[in-house]
């Protein structure tokens, strides 16, 4: 009988990989995908982004109870089941995981359990993946092309190992109870938003950023804005910290470091959450066998995600110079898919990748801030729309945040949107299409929008710049 020889093998069962092993499937490519879990789905449904937002909404709705009478309903006798709060974020992924088991049957993908390395360069046009199976044995898939997906881990602060005190994003999902305090080591999406989910559940939650802002990759109004909000909920926030020290005792840790002005400072807290960042999981997957050098532990690709070995891609969290979001890596394995295929394929932009934080307020922003379109030389024209002048925030009694845009005053054309304020995960979809398909503001203010809703602050937001915004 004839060894199996696939079109393609993805290693790797994150949204990345599982995304392009469908896509392949879908063109008609015989397909393997292998992944080293007990279930498929990554990081990002075990570990991250989904079981987060499960939290996250469960956080939001205990809010909406704490001021009910708001809203003309009574409440009493209210509280937190911490138990419960984990087993509905476990119910979600295992409905997902389930759906991932579904979709590889159903797309008729080969997927193996076990774990996947480059074997050397193709002989004859074909790859060798060896695989270490999940009861140890060993295997080999041969295939066409092999698209690596290998992910990411949290990164820890040198000298320090996580455990049931100091934890990354992976521990904190499973603690027994509902800690007293937190301190959050790092203000990017995951500090932040794991900071939102504590302090809605009645911790003290104190963060302590290096760099001199919050969520420092947004736009720095957001920044500022989600700090001042942050102080209002009654959050500590520490900037421009360094020199950090974690000392656990016996009611915790104790995290010491110097502020702003050079003063020793110190918080005592049961938790330690350290989100410090992302390391691409690229040490032990073969590298070493093939022609792929790496540029800080990241694997550089073209824009087709080709690698420097023919007929090997990279994609998802692995990748240099692009954000490691998941939605990123999902649209990298469909470009893979079809350029594999011999189908239409369009490579990623940078500047059409939105980025969501899901903190309270929630953050999206696109393409440039104001301050690096500046940079690039562009004769830049701003507008900003609160919220407070969006009738569907006042019904949700979410006024605070506001809609910022950026464009290039010369031709209208959009160069970033960036939101702070209620659905603005949902609606900066809005302002992506509208960047993909290159419409001006000019054209947004005349595109109809329904009434009452969040997204028809866009509408203002666009009109702003021209200061034409009718509802402030």
């Amino acid at each position: 009988m004839a060894e199996t020889i696939f079109d393609v093998v993805v290693v790797g069962g994150g949204p990345a990989g599982y995304t392009c092993a469908i896509r392949a499937a879908q063109y008609g490519l015989k397909t393997a995908l292998i992944d080293a879990n007990d279930r498929l789905g990554g990081t990002c449904l075990l570990w991250g982004c989904v079981p987060t937002k499960a939290m996250l909404f469960s956080a939001e709705l205990w809010d909406h109870l704490q001021h009910a009478d708001r809203f003309g309903i009574e409440v009493t006798g209210a509280k937190v089941n911490w138990k419960g709060v984990l087993a509905r974020k476990d119910d979600v992924i295992t409905r997902h995981t389930k759906g991932l088991d579904f979709l590889m049957k159903k797309n008729k993908i080969n997927a193996v359990k076990g774990y996947g390395r480059l074997t050397g360069p193709a002989k004859d046009g074909v790859h060798t993946v060896a695989v270490k199976l999940a009861d140890g044995k060993e295997d080999t898939i041969k295939a066409k092309k092999v698209v690596l997906a290998t992910g990411s881990d949290a990164r820890m602060l040198p000298g320090y190992k996580a455990d049931d005190t100091i934890l990354t994003n992976y521990e904190i999902l499973k603690i027994a109870e509902m800690p007293k305090s937190l301190v959050v080591i790092g203000s990017g999406a995951v500090g932040a938003e794991f900071a939102s989910i504590f302090k809605s559940f009645g911790a003290e939650v104190t963060i302590l950023e290096m760099l001199p802002r919050m969520v420092p990759v947004e736009d720095e109004e957001i920044s500022k804005e989600l700090a001042r909000l942050y102080k209002k909920r009654g959050i500590e926030v520490n900037t421009s910290i360094k020199d950090t020290k974690i000392e656990k005792n016996k009611q915790g840790a104790l995290v010491s470091w110097t502020d702003a002005n050079g003063k020793p400072q110190s918080k005592q807290a049961e938790k330690v959450l350290v989100a410090v960042g992302r390391a691409p999981r690229t040490g032990d997957v073969g590298l070493d066998k093939v022609k792929i050098p790496l540029e800080r532990g990241f694997i550089m690709t073209n824009e087709w995600m080709e690698t420097s070995e023919p007929g090997v891609y990279a994609i998802g969290d692995i990748v240099g110079g692009l954000p490691q979001l998941a939605h990123v890596g999902s649209m990298a394995g469909l470009v893979v898919a079809a350029k594999i295929a011999g189908k239409y394929a369009k490579p990623i932009q940078r500047t059409r990748i939105p980025g969501c934080t899901y903190t309270d307020p929630q953050i999206a922003s696109v393409g440039l801030t104001e301050a690096a379109a500046k940079e690039k030389g562009y004769n830049v024209k701003v507008g900003k729309f609160p919220f407070v002048g969006n009738s569907k925030a006042t019904i949700l009694d979410a006024h605070d945040g506001f809609i910022k845009v950026v464009t290039d005053a010369k031709y209208g054309e959009i160069l970033g949107v960036h939101i702070i304020g209620p659905y603005a995960t949902e609606i900066i979809a809005e302002a992506v299409t509208a960047m993909e398909l290159e419409a001006t503001v000019e054209e947004m203010m005349f595109t109809i929008h329904a009434h009452p809703t969040v997204a028809e602050a866009l509408l203002d937001a666009f009109s702003s710049v021209e200061g034409k915004a009718v509802n402030v």
